[in-house]
């Protein structure tokens, strides 16, 4: 009886957490991007798995969104993940929120990739006509075992500053 339980304690506890193993998440390059949509991406109502967002950043990243300031000068806000999610995820479950990469340029020197990853964003997934649009500047580093998002800086395009083409489309 004693070995049963010691049994169901093992494998019990080999067992737990597993669910979270996020590890093929961020074992390419292009399962990384993915997940980063995927995982801000939602219907109305939907919760966002924040463990998962969170687990695909290097502990010292930012997000780091630019427009324009109330002076009419361009800026930048800094963001920890947490901020992030502070700021935005109560936004994105009640509004509903989908983010689609339409466009992808990558450069990568050794161990360090910078993305430009152009993004169209909808409310719902049936909708036809994105509100938005942008590209977000994704620099990522493989530390040999895992790729890590270091930042993401991200502009939306507007009248007076549309998407070059070279930017809608894969390289």
């Amino acid at each position: 009886m004693k070995n049963l339980v010691l049994i169901v304690f093992v494998v019990g506890l080999f067992g737990y957490g597993q669910d979270n193993d996020y590890s093929k998440k961020v074992e390419s390059l292009d399962s990384t991007v993915k997940t980063l949509y995927s995982v801000i991406s939602g219907d109305k109502g939907e919760a966002r798995n924040w463990e998962l967002f969170k687990y695909l950043f290097h502990k010292d990243a930012k997000l780091i969104p630019t427009g324009k300031t109330k002076e009419g000068l361009h800026g930048a806000t800094f963001m920890t993940p947490d901020d992030y999610i502070q700021r935005a995820g109560k936004w994105l479950v009640e509004n509903g929120f989908h983010e689609i990469e339409i466009g992808r340029n990558v450069q990568t020197f050794g161990h360090i990739t910078q993305v430009f990853s152009t993004y169209e964003s909808f409310r719902n997934k049936s909708d036809t006509e994105p509100f938005m649009r942008g590209i977000n500047s994704i620099q990522l580093l493989n530390d040999g075992k895992r790729w890590w998002i270091i930042n993401i800086y991200w502009q939306q395009e507007t009248d007076d500053n549309p998407i070059p083409k070279q930017y809608l489309k894969n390289e």
